[in-house]
């Protein structure tokens, strides 16, 4: 009977593992074909068989590329560079997410839990306002990323020393300190906008999220940041899984909870300065992704990362195309406001669902 048993728990274990790959891939394979149909859309109509030819012939593709050098630079230097830069960034956000609700055991977490999102705010908001956003270094594309990288590494220290208790990193301390501290440093935002009249609307804008004006500078300042990160915590995504269950059980099968918290919670606040820092404050993607996801992944770690990476890469794009496409004549709305849009009801009904489920 055991053996029986055994048996039928094994071959259940891996068909869902099966499952879970194969759906790894369509998601892979959804993700380049999101990136591809993204450069279809823009201010200038383009044709569709022009847009496959150029991107075809950067490929190294035996096509005709068109003879106009004018369509090559919109479609690989504009709209390919802003398509990779929102896919990246909406991966890194949702990665993180599903690492922080992990970490924390707080389905509520996402990037902004523990100030990382609002520390980086604050370090561009300080640049907008001594007017150093168009300064270049040679870390990058400008002072503006620098500076906002910068911000979210602070306020990962600050919340590191708050939330430390007797010595040790307890993860109900550490969300408090988050909200203590993303509190904070949002009153200090409040009062650069007050402070400078001029500046109050580059500020308003930058922390309502964009990816107008990006380049290639922007996704080669942010993607090394990411790929740390993101290989940190698909190395130690088994911990995680242990971490998800509790201190005491995670340390009796010999994890080393603070240090492990500590070096996870750095890796996701790494993808989350790194994406915030080139895109400005993008709501809701790290909190409702990985929810989605869980509810056809399950909990294990390692593959419900990698597919919230997918999804939410593929949302945020998608949701990018329609903040350039929904207003005439060019104009754009912050990609910000889609996400909330989209993600404030639609998290709604995940809750009522779960609700249900719980009979409350």
């Amino acid at each position: 009977m055991n053996d029986a048993v055994l048996t039928q728990t094994f071959a259940q274990e891996s068909a869902a593992r099966k499952r879970r790959r194969v759906l790894l891939c369509a998601l892979a394979a959804v993700s380049c074909a999101s990136v591809i149909g993204g450069c279809l859309f823009g201010p200038l109509p383009l044709p569709a068989r022009d847009v496959f030819a150029v991107l075809a012939s950067a490929l190294g593709l035996p096509v005709d590329a068109p003879a106009d050098p004018t369509l090559s630079v919109v479609i690989l230097d504009i709209r390919l560079s802003r398509v990779c830069l929102a896919w990246v960034v909406g991966a890194a956000l949702a990665a993180a997410g599903a690492v922080f609700q992990g970490i924390l055991q707080n389905m509520l977490a996402d990037p902004f839990t523990i100030g990382v999102s609002t520390g980086s705010a604050f370090g561009a908001s300080l640049a907008l306002y001594f007017g150093l956003a168009g300064v270049h270094t040679v870390f990058g594309p400008g002072v503006l990323p620098l500076a906002a990288m910068l911000g979210a590494l602070g306020a990962l220290a600050a919340v590191l020393s708050l939330g430390r208790v007797a010595g040790h990193l307890r993860r109900e301390t550490v969300v408090l300190a988050g909200i203590v501290v993303a509190t904070f440093l949002s009153a200090l935002i409040a009062l650069l906008k007050s402070l400078d009249e001029e500046s109050m609307s580059s500020i308003v804008f930058w922390v309502m999220g964009s990816f107008q004006g990006r380049s290639w500078e922007h996704v080669g300042f942010a993607v090394p940041y990411m790929l740390v990160g993101g290989l940190v915590i698909m190395a130690y995504a088994r911990e995680i899984d242990l971490l998800s269950m509790g201190d005491e059980q995670a340390a009796m099968l010999g994890v080393n909870t603070d240090r492990t918290r500590l070096i996870v919670l750095v890796a996701a606040s790494l993808l989350t300065g790194a994406a915030v820092s080139v895109s400005g404050v993008i709501g809701f993607v790290g909190l409702v992704v990985p929810h989605l996801v869980r509810m056809r992944m399950g909990a294990e770690h390692r593959p419900l990362i990698a597919a919230s990476a997918l999804v939410g890469g593929v949302a945020l794009m998608w949701s990018d195309v329609l903040a350039r496409c929904l207003l005439p004549e060019g104009q754009e709305l912050p990609v910000g406001v889609i996400t909330a849009l989209m993600g404030g009801p639609f998290f709604c009904l995940l809750l009522r669902r779960r609700a249900k489920e719980m009979g409350l």
